[in-house]
């Protein structure tokens, strides 16, 4: 038998490192390693061969990342005994995903270890302990995607643009104000690009002239009409621009569509250029009165939570239940009533497709 054929067959050592995010802050991927090698070498007293596994930038909610699938298969296939993990939530997050995944360890003869709570699964109370933190990783999860959603709903009630590529039709402004305690206040709004506008215009009135993305991206591209990067239009561009609320206005035809559909709405919540919130009833202070004749101004709708967005992948769109839809700072390009009736006409053409 040649070397290569003994070492397939010799059960190897597994290390699992994970990162959500590509920083250099917190426990990186090496460091997550080195210290599983050294735990192995000094606890275990083994100098065996390990098979690395790493997923950085992906979330511990799920167990859907490539190299934890790869290492599960190795498991199935009995290419490795034993699994180290420098800390519990860098295998999962998840009390759900982590009791099935060690229960298959165990059926499969896998040893789990976690270096940092030193957990033994061989034994009935290792089990129960690590049960027991499992619980606690996931309320940690919940408890800050709880604090992330608090958060985005107060950024929504004033409109803001929270960063990120800008949609055709506009730029990123910078808005700064002075707070009570005199502190300068940086903050972004779109602004309307009046060459970019006009494209957008004219998607929404093809699109209501002849009812089909093909036929709108086909008339775009002969009258010489290009996108923000551009390119020429296709099906998929010219329905991501017609989808986005940030060309609609607020008014009751938009309200009453996000109603319907159960989104979280903050329309009411008007705010000033300057982010100071805006009292409409106070209608004896003349600079009230201004700010009221500003909110009365046609304003843009801003989505917040629309898209997931993940590492190495196109974004994802949401449910729509999952949006929080806000009045924004800028300037709307469509009525909310020609925005509406685009929607549904779109809404009819899947339904045709399904």
């Amino acid at each position: 038998m040649s070397k290569n054929e003994m070492e397939q067959m010799i059960k190897k050592t597994a290390i699992y490192s994970r990162k959500s995010k590509i920083t250099g802050k917190g426990e990186s991927i090496e460091n997550q390693i080195e210290m599983c090698r050294r735990y192995a070498v000094t606890m275990l007293h083994e100098e065996s061969l390990y098979i690395i596994y790493e997923d950085e930038g992906f979330s511990g909610g799920n167990l859907d990342r490539p190299q934890f699938r790869q290492m599960m298969k190795d498991a199935r296939a009995g290419k490795i005994s034993r699994i180290i993990v420098y800390r519990l939530d860098r295998i999962s997050r998840n009390i759900g995903d982590f009791a099935g995944l060690i229960q298959e360890l165990n059926g499969l003869g896998v040893e789990f270890v976690s270096i940092r709570e030193q957990f033994d699964t061989s034994s009935p109370l290792g089990r129960a302990m690590m049960y027991i933190a499992s619980v606690f990783s996931q309320l940690e999860r919940e408890t800050i995607a709880e604090r992330i959603r608090d958060n985005m709903l107060e950024l929504a009630k004033t409109g803001r643009w929270l960063g990120g590529n800008t949609p055709t039709g506009y730029g990123a402004e910078s808005v700064t104000s002075v707070t009570v305690d005199g502190r300068a206040k940086k903050c972004c709004k779109l602004k309307l690009i009046p060459e970019e506008a006009e494209v957008v215009r004219r998607i929404f009135i093809e699109y209501l002239r002849c009812g089909s993305l093909k036929r709108t991206a086909e008339e775009l591209n002969k009258k010489g009409f290009r996108t923000k990067m551009g390119r020429a239009f296709t099906p998929v561009s010219v329905r991501a621009i017609l989808s986005n609320p940030v060309y609609g206005a607020v008014d009751g035809e938009t309200r009453d569509y996000f109603e319907k559909m159960g989104v979280t709405l903050f329309f009411d919540h008007g705010r000033d250029d300057s982010g100071d919130e805006i009292d409409s009833d106070e209608t004896t202070n003349s600079e009230s009165q201004k700010k009221a004749e500003g909110f009365n101004r046609p304003r843009g709708i801003l989505a917040y939570n629309r898209t997931l967005q993940r590492p190495g992948k196109t974004n994802q769109m949401r449910d729509i239940h999952q949006w929080v839809v806000a009045a924004g700072q800028h300037e709307p390009i469509v009525a909310g009533e020609v925005w509406v009736r685009v929607q549904r006409m779109l809404e009819e053409k899947r339904g045709r497709k399904r």
